[in-house]
């Protein structure tokens, strides 16, 4: 039973996300993402001009005059968002950006009748929701996002993506939503795009991609407990991404920021892509 709190922040987050799916995904929607290709539509008899490779031979064989298989184009789409539940997304506001970009995302699949399933992972995968379509089905995935208390603290992208490739094997558009603070996963993202449409979402708190100068500063790991300590007395140091090799299909989403320019921004330049 779901209480009334949750109740009322998932009404809340449905009404900013409607909007937000408006903006973003109004007009060529399909166009920004590649489809799951052709599929059969009907058999009908050969016309001048046709594609001899279309041709049905069991079917011309029988009728004694040729046949093709016609197809479409398929446009239903796929959609899957893998969500890191870790404990280092528990940082600043960095879960209720998680939770709001996922929902937009969700209803933006709902809005143009594509199926979307979720999967939330630390270092083990915690919950798979298949692929559905439906409002009550989108719903129930953001309820896991903002509600779903993980069993584990610690982050193994390489795991979650080893496990989505084995277990989706339908071509999806996959939305991986983390802050990436993570390393060894890189084969396994490049061996993913290539069964599967990727795009990547890194969430970053502007505390934990500069350290200011004029300081030593303790640093302590919210996945591990293990305490750091970096002298930066003399310069500012920047936290570089590991993941520039992926950066086409990367959007970065700082917490104090709105998300929907950087989202948009992106489509419109898929689009041209």
């Amino acid at each position: 039973m779901v209480d009334k709190e949750i109740l009322k922040k998932l009404r809340k987050i449905e009404i900013k996300s409607n909007r937000i799916a408006e903006e973003i995904f109004t007009g060529e929607y399909h166009s920004v993402f590649r489809g799951n290709g052709m599929e059969f539509e009907e058999i009908r008899e050969y016309s001048l001009g046709d594609d001899i490779r279309n041709i049905d031979w069991n079917v011309t064989a029988r009728q004694n005059k040729a046949y093709v298989k016609k197809f479409k184009e398929e446009r239903e789409l796929n959609f899957f968002l893998l969500i890191d539940m870790s404990c280092s997304t528990t940082y600043g506001d960095k879960k209720n950006m998680i939770a709001e970009i996922g929902a937009t995302l969700a209803f933006s699949a709902l809005k143009n009748n594509d199926k979307i399933g979720g999967m939330l992972f630390t270092d083990e995968v915690e919950k798979i929701v298949p692929a559905k379509k439906g409002k009550k089905h989108v719903l129930s995935i953001i309820e896991s996002i903002l509600e779903y208390s993980p069993k584990n603290r610690k982050t193994d992208i390489k795991k979650a993506l080893e496990y989505f490739f084995r277990f989706e094997k339908k071509k999806s558009v996959v939305f991986i939503i983390s802050d990436f603070l993570d390393e060894g996963y890189e084969d396994e993202l490049k061996k993913l795009k290539m069964k599967h449409d990727i795009i990547l979402i890194r969430i970053i708190d502007r505390s934990e991609s500069l350290i200011p100068k004029g300081a030593i500063f303790s640093f302590r790991d919210l996945e591990t407990g293990e305490e750091v300590i970096i002298d930066n007395s003399k310069r500012s140091l920047e936290l570089s991404s590991q993941l520039k090799i992926f950066s086409k299909n990367m959007i970065n989403v700082y917490t104090d920021m709105d998300f929907v320019k950087p989202l948009m921004l992106f489509f419109k330049k898929r689009m041209r892509r």
